[in-house]
């Protein structure tokens, strides 16, 4: 019976983890770019993220405008390009606020 439930929570993790959980190499998650304007919302956020201070899938450089390569954002509180959520626990990805050379770490293969 233990067998046949780990095997069974195995197999939903494995259904849960796709190409689409993993940041490109052009900055597309789950079919946005992450870059431009982002707000922070408390629920019903695009994304779940949590903050590091190493090994982030994303660096994050705040900026005022011309948010255009991935990780270049805007915080703003009207009209997000998406919306993220900081979670310590379970984040669809991670990222660390940098001051020069943001973008993708750890790209997919794909």
């Amino acid at each position: 019976m233990k067998r046949a439930l780990l095997l069974l929570v195995i197999a939903m993790l494995c259904s849960a983890m796709s190409s689409d959980d993993c940041i490109t190499k052009d900055g597309y998650f789950r079919g946005k770019r992450l870059c431009g304007r982002v707000k922070i919302v408390d629920s019903f956020a695009d994304f779940d993220v949590r903050v590091v201070t190493s090994l982030a899938d994303l660096d994050v450089k705040k900026v005022t405008s011309f948010a255009d390569d991935p990780g270049e954002w805007i915080f703003v509180e009207s009209l997000p390009d998406f919306t993220i959520r900081i979670v310590d626990h379970l984040p669809d990805f991670t990222i660390r606020y940098v001051k020069s050379f943001p973008g993708v770490n750890h790209p997919c293969d794909n």
